[in-house]
């Protein structure tokens, strides 16, 4: 496990080259496109995100999380189907693991389309058993295949159930009645947009009995695209920056956050706000595991 000189590291700008055994976070590029279904360029969003966190301030306004140590990882190789894709980002998210066997430190997926997530979960579910899902979204991504795909991005939540994880959505406001049904198969708990909207933040988006083992994945579409824009797939209506932040802390507080990610940036020339806004919550995310989680 090396440093990749000729690509950039997550605040390379601020900060110092750790060894990966020094650092609770590890930052896994896969930039993975191949079932995007609207507008493209998810492929660039883990470099996207990368070149914005060089302008973030080491201090979020509540914490300094660098300062348990940031490890970007060489950028996944995601020139072959999504199978071997898949497979690929396992073995690095394992390898991340394998750092330390009694305090394993926080794998940090940077997508490409939703599908990356899968791999996470995959190696995480091999090494800790079973764990909770929050999902923030504009999409449910529960259909059971897509354009003839089991992989596809529309597909990744459905993957994520037929492993066993409890999942909680947060701000989807795009779902066909197919994935109605499945949330209803399995119990999928849901804070869609619009409900959010009409009756405000809920007290806890996580259940009493949902597992203490968690973790997080947010496609940037689930937030307004007045947030962020430079996605595939814009749907207005979308999570206010604020109020993300609050369900995000609720989903972290007293758990352990096996791992986390941000996917579907699809970054623009015209568009460096986006590609701040998505690097300010991968950080923003990483101090929360830093202050609430266990």
């Amino acid at each position: 496990m090396t440093l990749c000189e000729h690509d950039e590291r997550f605040l390379e700008s601020e900060l110092e080259p750790v060894a990966p055994q020094d650092a609770r976070f590890h930052i896994i590029p896969a930039g993975f496109e191949a079932s995007v279904s609207y507008g493209g360029g998810t492929r660039r969003g883990p470099a996207g995100i990368l070149k914005a966190s060089q302008q973030l301030e080491v201090w979020d306004g509540l914490s300094n999380s660098s300062r348990l140590g940031l490890f970007t990882h060489c950028p996944v190789d995601c020139d072959e189907d999504a199978t071997i894709v898949l497979e690929r980002i396992e073995v690095a998210v394992q390898a991340a693991l394998d750092v330390s066997a009694e305090n394993p430190p926080v794998p940090v997926l940077l997508g490409g389309e939703h599908t990356v997530t899968l791999g996470a979960l995959r190696a995480l579910h091999k090494r800790f058993g079973k764990f909770g899902v929050v999902q923030f979204d504009a999409h449910a991504d529960l259909r059971d295949e897509y354009e003839g795909s089991p992989y596809s991005h529309a597909s990744v939540m459905h993957r994520a159930l037929d492993l066993g994880l409890p999942l909680v959505q947060v701000g989807v406001r795009a779902c066909c009645e197919a994935e109605v049904a499945v949330r209803g198969k399995y119990g999928v708990i849901h804070w869609d947009a619009r409900d959010l909207a009409r009756n405000g933040l809920p007290q806890s988006i996580l259940p009493p009995d949902f597992p203490e083992n968690v973790y997080v994945t947010f496609d940037v579409d689930g937030l307004d695209p007045s947030v962020i824009r430079a996605t595939g797939t814009p749907v207005p209506g979308g999570t206010s920056w604020w109020d993300a932040q609050h369900m995000l802390e609720q989903a972290m507080r007293g758990r352990r956050v096996l791992g986390m990610d941000v996917v579907e940036l699809a970054p623009d020339l015209g568009d460096i706000a986006s590609d701040f806004a998505a690097a300010q919550l991968v950080y923003n995310m990483m101090g929360m595991v830093q202050r609430l989680a266990k």
